[in-house]
């Protein structure tokens, strides 16, 4: 799976950290890889009106 990579600003810093305090994460990049998946099970949850599982899915192709 690509991955992407991003830079953080203080007050986006801060709010990763906090993040990555309340629910034990080793980094930031993971507090931030928690925040996308949280809200694109959001938007999945209002598009179809039930979750779906957000897994890399290996199809074979690697």
């Amino acid at each position: 799976m690509p991955e992407a990579h991003f830079e953080f600003d203080e007050a986006d810093r801060e709010l990763l950290e906090r993040i990555q305090r309340r629910y034990g994460l080793q980094s930031c990049e993971q507090a931030a890889e928690w925040l996308i998946k949280a809200r694109l099970r959001r938007a999945a949850i209002k598009l179809t009106g039930r979750g779906r599982a957000l897994y890399p899915i290996n199809n074979g192709r690697d």
